[in-house]
């Protein structure tokens, strides 16, 4: 198989510094991405608790909740928020947290990039992104079927806020609220960059030198093949939640 996709696909735009603002998968990144599979070290095999399955069946989140529609099917919509959701609740069964948290880190990782302007930088859609969620957390609590507390909006807006930022870059204000919802934080983190196997530059793939979560590693080859599952499914014609969970089962990852 060639490595070298034709001109105009992701991965050559990315090649070129050329990607635009709105980016969607294509078939010849998605075989680019097959082709630079990593030798991924032997891990056991994730398994999703049945609340956490019942909120992914959620976790597509209401278009209108979107910034920008024309993200909907982008490298940062909802394909990408259910891999990440679905990321964090496997980290979180992994580390043990419990099933009140894990709730509230897999709404966090649903909506934690639904103020997106672009699929570039964008610097502040995470700011954004927890304020909207701040605002409507009624709503958003309503839609996963669960209550709502002070503490748990809190805790969802202040990992949202801080998933954009480098653990090096957090000011004293960033650090002091981070300690107030550190484990839910990191966790968000570690899901988010799971999901960088999507990505169409091998520099911008997973990097656990940047994550806090020791269950990092272990979820490597499941991330990489809910990435390839889902955007081969999505092309394939399936709709973006479905393209998702359909993987997620085909791992047996839910049942």
């Amino acid at each position: 198989m060639s490595t070298n996709p034709p001109a105009e696909c992701l991965v050559e735009l990315a090649a070129r510094k050329q990607l635009p603002h709105h980016q969607y998968t294509d078939p010849a990144t998605v075989e680019w991405i097959k082709a630079h599979r990593p030798d991924f070290p032997e891990a056991p095999q994730p398994r999703l608790h049945a609340a956490s399955q019942r909120l992914l069946g959620r976790a597509a989140i209401p278009r209108a909740w979107l910034a920008e529609p024309r993200l909907w099917h982008s490298l940062h919509g909802v394909r990408h928020a259910i891999r990440t959701a679905a990321l964090a609740a496997m980290l979180a069964e992994a580390t043990g947290m419990g099933e009140a948290e894990t709730a509230v880190l897999v709404l966090a990782a649903s909506v934690h990039d639904c103020r997106r302007l672009h699929d570039k930088d964008d610097p502040g859609h995470g700011h954004r992104a927890a304020t909207w969620l701040t605002e409507n957390s009624e709503g958003v609590w309503d839609h996963f079927h669960l209550r709502t507390t002070p503490q748990a909006v809190e805790q969802a807006a202040t990992a949202v806020r801080l998933h954009e930022t480098p653990y090096t870059a957090f000011t004293a204000a960033d650090r002091a609220d981070h300690s107030r919802a550190e484990h839910i934080s990191d966790l968000l983190k570690a899901a988010d960059a799971l999901d960088r196997y999507r990505l169409p530059k091998l520099s911008w793939w997973p990097d656990a030198t940047h994550i806090r979560v020791s269950a990092f590693n272990e979820l490597r080859a499941t991330a990489f093949d809910l990435v390839v599952r889902s955007e081969t499914a999505h092309l394939a014609g399936a709709d973006s939640a479905d393209a998702v969970l359909e993987a997620l089962e085909l791992h047996r990852v839910v049942r």
